[in-house]
């Protein structure tokens, strides 16, 4: 079997499963089986790393096994309190003490900074981020994962997903002046929608590819995450070469590419040619329309940047559309670049003063307004954002009207004041990459001791860095309560609210007084109740339960609070995944007709559960409101039922330790 750079090349399959293939420790590779795969990199964000180091500190490893992983601080960089502070003083300490690299706050956007310097071509990424999927567009097996997934994969255990179904994008033709890679996307989303996508992943192929430049298939694998896919992939060519080459970093590049027979579950063709601008509308990243139907509207605010436009192309071509020109007096525009690298070079070409020039408000290099932690809108405000997200409320104000659009929608639209499609710009020349661009990895921490890690060093722990909380193991019956009931498309912003909230992400007790704060902010009363009372809780919702980010706390508080199960017409994966982590049953209605028949503050009660899960997964409720029974189902592997018997991974590790002890 032929081999490049040490990766198996294997013929007659799509790209997608020669990664997998070459990574497969357990399983088969038949989509819809559960496989695991060894994971090369891991990375975290301080959002949801805190937790993950908590739960790897827990697990007793020495040191991680991976061959590397990165701790970025990139979310929570707003310092209001004591808590954020806390949270990246212990993140730096169990860096250095476990062999893991530590990114600074201020250095970048996690998924920017490890395209930049520390992805590469056919590895496994997981990270504790929905949006690690950016990793695709260097040819990475790259997806997001719950916190606890990632803490199993550094401590040296492999990661399981079901093997997917792969679905071919096929590109042909280029894109046209003030068309960009984020409309690219869009028009993926309008075809696929936002929902109905789990266990897919998008590949990307044909001769459309080698005209998009790698910060361009960034940004369409990066918002892969917000069609519901385990992830999104691009070949690794000439393209990807020249991009590691101008960071510094050829030798980590090997070709990848789909055989030319390879098979499909479906292939879309999109003509690159006959993209237009488009948009997002609230309250969906699905709910895409043309610029030309919504131009004219007007614009309060515009903010450009996030992990999924705020590369050197995208804020290079901000800049050369901004210059000799201001912002509308009425329109706020910020700029968040997604690095210093990216900072750097824009100061080094002199287009850093042209946004300052123009009016930009220059705000950190940090995710920050696209998780609501800053830049809130005014009330009923229409703000335009290159971030991949517009949840209702996501961005700090409820009332909120938000779009997503290109850098060059993004663009036109500040200059004018209203939204306007930026053919009405004068065209700028295409940005292309610096044969070199400056190297600074002076804010990444511990390098030297990466993989080995400092055995001595002390774990710094404030008041805010809590305990991980472990479930119980499932009961033979269950009395619960419906303690909620939600509709379709509900987040995991819904679920755990980001924003200012994300502070207590440490601190279990504090955090789950949130739950579902957005949407009933006395669920969290309610569940404690049913806890005192010996009653579990249950979560009924629609569609696509669990849409967003790979936050665990969306689990894990409800964990904490006593939610035993979530009875749902569908779940989306990465949360599906973690409801398994920490010991909730993700259950669907047999009959989604059954929905209708339940509500709030119904009492169930799940006879025999413990032995459904451990067989068939069917169970069957009984609801004394209606004096009627509808049955629930699972599909879980054995692996996972033995999880959700006791009572969560945690659980199941505690339990398998003191058995070990007691021998």
């Amino acid at each position: 079997m032929p081999k490049a750079g040490g990766f198996n090349i294997l013929s007659g399959m799509n790209l997608t499963y020669k990664l997998l293939s070459s990574h497969l420790v357990s399983g088969e590779l038949k989509p819809g089986s559960e496989i695991a795969l060894k994971i090369d990199q891991t990375l975290t964000q301080d959002a949801t790393g805190t937790m993950a180091y908590l739960q790897f500190e827990r697990m007793g490893a020495k040191r991680v096994q991976t061959e590397l992983s990165v701790s970025y601080v990139d979310h929570n960089t707003i310092q209001v309190g004591f808590e954020n502070a806390d949270d990246h003083a212990y993140l730096k300490s169990v860096a250095e003490k476990y062999g893991i690299v530590f990114s600074r706050p201020g250095n970048g956007i996690c998924h920017q900074l490890h395209l930049e310097r520390f992805g590469k071509p056919g590895k496994t990424l997981i990270g504790s981020d929905s949006h690690t999927p950016t990793g695709g567009g260097i040819g990475m097996l790259a997806m997001g994962a719950g916190g606890l997934d990632v803490a199993v994969a550094m401590a040296g255990g492999p990661y399981y997903i079901a093997a997917p179904r792969v679905v071919r994008i096929w590109l042909t033709g280029s894109l046209r002046p003030g068309v960009s890679a984020k409309d690219v996307i869009l028009a993926v989303l309008a075809k696929y929608g936002s929902s109905g996508n789990v266990g897919r992943v998008m590949e990307y192929a044909g001769p459309g590819v080698a005209t998009l430049d790698v910060p361009s298939r960034a940004t369409i694998a990066n918002m892969g995450t917000e069609l519901g896919v385990t992830t999104s992939v691009f070949p690794s060519d000439g393209e990807t070469r020249r991009f590691l080459a101008a960071q510094g970093r050829e030798g980590d590049w090997i070709e990848l590419a789909a055989d030319a027979d390879a098979e499909y579950e479906e292939t879309f063709e999109l003509d690159l040619g006959r993209v237009e601008p488009m948009a997002a509308c609230p309250h969906n990243p699905g709910n895409v329309a043309a610029i030309s139907s919504l131009a004219g509207k007007k614009v309060d605010q515009v903010l450009v940047g996030s992990c999924t436009n705020s590369s050197y192309r995208d804020l290079k071509t901000v800049a050369l559309l901004l210059k000799g020109r201001k912002i509308h007096p009425d329109v706020s525009f910020g700029v968040a670049p997604g690095s210093r690298q990216v900072v750097l070079e824009l100061m080094r070409e002199g287009l850093f003063q042209i946004l300052v020039e123009a009016g930009a408000r220059i705000l950190e290099n940090a995710c920050g307004f696209c998780i609501g932690n800053h830049q809130s809108p005014g009330t009923d405000a229409v703000s335009l954002r290159t971030s991949n997200r517009n949840f209702e409320g996501r961005s700090g104000t409820k009332s909120a009207q938000v779009y997503l659009v290109s850098p060059e929608t993004a663009v036109a639209s500040a200059l004018a004041g209203v939204i306007s499609d930026p053919a009405a710009l004068p065209p700028v020349p295409a940005v292309t990459l610096p044969e070199r661009f400056g190297i600074d990895d002076s804010m990444c921490l511990f390098r030297d001791t990466a993989g080995e890690g400092v055995p001595g060093a002390a774990i710094a722990r404030g008041p805010n860095i809590g305990e991980v909380p472990e479930g119980s193991a499932l009961p033979e019956s269950l009395r619960a309560q419906v303690a909620i009931k939600v509709g379709d498309k509900i987040t995991t912003d819904h679920i755990m609210p980001a924003g200012a909230r994300l502070k207590f992400r440490s601190n279990v007790p504090v955090y789950a007084k949130y739950v579902f704060e957005p949407v009933d902010p006395t669920f969290h009363d309610r569940c404690l109740a049913n806890k005192a009372a010996g009653v579990a809780s249950v979560i009924v919702a629609g569609e696509s339960y669990g849409q967003g980010s790979s936050r665990e706390h969306a689990a894990l508080c409800p964990m904490y609070l006593g939610v035993r199960a979530v009875v749902a017409k569908s779940i989306e994966r990465i949360h599906a995944a973690n409801l398994v982590n920490f010991g909730i049953i993700p259950f669907s209605f047999a009959d989604p007709a059954d929905f209708d028949a339940i509500e709030a503050g119904d009492e169930l009660a799940l006879d025999g559960i413990a032995e459904a899960i451990a067989g068939d997964g069917v169970a069957t409720a009984f609801n004394a409101r209606t004096g009627r029974s509808f049955k629930v189902k699972t599909a879980l592997s054995e692996r996972q039922k033995a999880i959700i018997l006791a009572g969560g991974l945690m659980a199941q590790r505690a339990a398998s330790s003191t058995a070990a002890t007691a021998r």
